[in-house]
């Protein structure tokens, strides 16, 4: 095989699986109280500290075996696990938000007209307004329940997103300006649904080029040379700039994405929606998508160059 699929394989399987460390490295450290993987001072370092910085150490390796006993497999039919991999975790997200928009909104329909207690007693209803209780339990159930049908179905669900934030938005306008009657809880379902069909739906954008893009010299280029413009653009800007997110955002329990997860964050004291701290974690959910999208751009980009055989015309993984 050619040294340089060997090298793009290396560095792509390494993104992945220390994106995977670091994901776990995180929710370890700020959820259950272990130290972090620094091992910067190693006289004082305790067990799990090692643990943790070994983690990535291992990931590492793992990849670099795999590589080595795997040395001819194809790189895109790597590509495609890749892209299988991207479109289940983006089915997820977005009947997440689907199912969570939707049991938000009656919960606060619910209680703005009063019908809450009376529909499922007082002790639940206060439980209910707790932001802690609705984010743990009920949201919680729900992208479990997501991940269940995603696994499930083969349509990524941008179709369907996409008509029910007209359907909402139409209802909005109808309510307000016909019947006028308006609650915060429906201005901030279409907010909730319009922030994942873009951040999340970037990476499926990315795969069927449905990004802008600024051609001058592109579109004359030879497939060899549109290859390696894509592999070095997808590692020196897409990538670094998705750790860039990641990084700042996990930065300490005050890092955008931990504290809005931690506090189970909302929004106001009015009667909306339970849902700002995930509309903040959408960013976190943009840079996972994109930088395993890029890694799919740079393996199918390495097969441009190298000529391997192109099966992404009848791409499986490509889902509406």
């Amino acid at each position: 095989m050619f040294k340089g699929i060997i090298i793009a394989r290396l560095f792509g399987w390494t993104s992945l699986s220390v994106l995977a460390v670091f994901l776990l490295n995180n929710y370890l450290t700020y959820w259950h109280g272990w130290p972090g993987a620094s091992v910067a001072n190693a006289d004082v370092a305790s067990g799990r500290e090692w643990l943790q910085f070994s983690l990535y150490g291992a990931a590492i390796l793992g990849v670099a075996i795999y590589v080595g006993i795997a040395n001819n497999r194809s790189v895109q039919k790597e590509r495609e696990w890749i892209l299988r991999l991207n479109s289940y975790l983006i089915r997820t997200v977005f009947w997440s938000v689907l199912l969570i928009g939707i049991v938000d909104f009656l919960l606060a329909f619910l209680r703005g007209e009063g019908l809450l207690i009376g529909t499922v007693g007082t002790e639940l209803a206060e439980l209910l307004h707790k932001n802690q209780f609705r984010g743990l339990y009920i949201h919680t159930s729900l992208i479990g329940v997501s991940a269940v049908i995603a696994a499930m179905t083969k349509s990524i669900g941008v179709t369907w997103l996409s008509l029910m934030i007209v359907v909402s938005e139409l209802l909005l306008v109808m309510s307000r300006f016909v019947f006028s009657y308006e609650q915060d809880y429906m201005a901030d379902l279409v907010r909730f649904w319009f922030a994942p069909l873009f951040l999340a739906g970037c990476a499926y954008a990315l795969r069927e080029e449905g990004h802008v893009r600024i051609d001058v010299i592109y579109s004359d280029f030879s497939k060899q040379s549109k290859g390696l413009v894509n592999a070095f653009g997808s590692v020196l800007l897409g990538m670094p700039f998705c750790w860039l997110i990641l990084i700042v955002g996990t930065s300490g329990k005050t890092g955008i994405l931990n504290s809005s997860l931690l506090t189970f964050e909302i929004e106001g004291l009015g009667n909306g929606l339970y849902v700002f701290y995930l509309m903040t974690v959408f960013l976190g959910v943009f840079a996972v998508t994109m930088l395993i999208e890029f890694v799919g751009v740079l393996f199918g980009a390495m097969a441009d160059v190298y000529y391997e055989p192109d099966r992404r015309e009848d791409d499986p993984v490509c889902v509406q």
